[in-house]
């Protein structure tokens, strides 16, 4: 598939980009190189080839859920930069209207 000029202006048109008129070549080049590459992998047979997302098998590693004592206030509290009423205090994020 050969890229011309007119069709380097038709789609900046449409994707409200703007090339400037010394650009318009080394775009054309650009653009006609990755569709030619994208024409060769059409070539690529796939057909005994599964879909897949990851090219690595994935899967989930879980573990039990298990309930322990939960971390004493005071600790948690030790390095807060604010606290107040044995509770963190963070700045306010939304005005009240």
């Amino acid at each position: 598939m050969k890229v011309t000029k007119k069709d380097i202006e038709t789609v900046a048109s449409l994707s409200r980009l703007k090339i400037r008129d010394d650009e318009v070549a080394d775009v054309t080049e650009q653009l006609d190189k990755f569709l030619t590459y994208v024409e060769n992998l059409k070539a690529i047979d796939t057909d005994n080839i599964e879909p897949t997302t990851y090219a690595l098998p994935m899967q989930n590693v879980f573990r039990d859920d298990v309930v322990k004592k939960s971390l004493p206030r005071d600790l948690a509290l030790s390095n807060a930069p604010l606290q107040e009423d044995g509770y963190f205090k963070v700045p306010r994020v939304l005005e009240e209207s």
